[in-house]
């Protein structure tokens, strides 16, 4: 089952590809550049992160310390960097991430199946908004904190997202009820936790993090919605029992 997952995955990250030449062949070539860098960095990410969950389940449980660990350094640097400017907003900042980081750290010791589960319908929402959010999405939802977010984006990504959990229910082996509700809080608490990691951004006046991945901003840009979508998985675990 696993050779097979990884093969639908190989697929949408062909799919991708021909929404992300669409998207930029008219485009910069500079900008272009940027967008292929991401997009190349990003299957190499998934594809770490696929093999730590099937292989080897406890090497993702030390990349969830990792990233998290990773995540509240970036938190503190912008915070330091602003010359410890907002305090009362970066110490309710800290207490949500800190939060969100055990609820992920949590869910990286689910059963597998579960974790990869999550793990593939939050990186089909994340890359499927994006391509359908350049492709078609008009309306900007979130101008002032995430000026690249459309409802176009949202809803394209969302749909594919909840089908694709579909196609992959039988890792999970829930209910169809109780299946949406898996799969619409992961795709909720995603988007939510990139809104979020965006705000702070916004609050301290920069475009990223850190450089530390090429064409990305930053640890908490690239993961910020699997911390999210993680703890929302731990949660719902406990409630449903799964």
């Amino acid at each position: 089952m696993i050779w097979n997952i990884y093969l639908i995955i190989l697929a949408y990250f062909l799919l991708g590809g021909i929404g992300f030449y669409l998207i930029n062949r008219k485009k910069d070539p500079l900008v272009a550049r940027k967008s292929y860098t991401k997009f190349i960095v990003y299957f190499f990410i998934v594809n770490g992160l696929f093999f730590s969950i099937t292989i080897e389940p406890v090497v993702f449980r030390y990349l969830a310390v990792v990233i998290t660990g990773v995540g509240m350094v970036e938190l503190i640097r912008l915070f330091r960097i602003s010359g410890y400017s907002r305090k009362s907003f970066f110490a309710t900042s800290v207490v949500i991430f800190v939060l969100l980081a055990l609820g992920f750290c949590f869910f990286a010791t689910l059963n597998k199946n579960l974790i990869l589960f999550t793990f593939l319908v939050l990186s089909i929402f994340d890359s499927f908004s994006q391509i359908t959010g350049q492709l078609w999405g008009k309306k900007k939802i979130l101008p002032h904190i995430s000026p690249n977010k459309t409802l176009g984006g949202l809803v394209g990504g969302a749909c594919v997202a909840l089908a694709s959990a579909f196609l992959l229910r039988k890792l999970v082996g829930v209910s169809p009820v109780s299946l949406l509700f898996l799969s619409a809080g992961i795709i909720l608490f995603a988007f939510l936790g990139d809104v979020v990691a965006s705000y702070y951004k916004r609050k301290y006046e920069v475009k990223n993090f850190n450089d530390l991945i090429p064409g990305h901003g930053g640890f908490l840009d690239r993961f910020d919605s699997l911390i999210a979508g993680g703890a929302w998985v731990a949660l719902y675990s406990q409630l449903a029992d799964i």
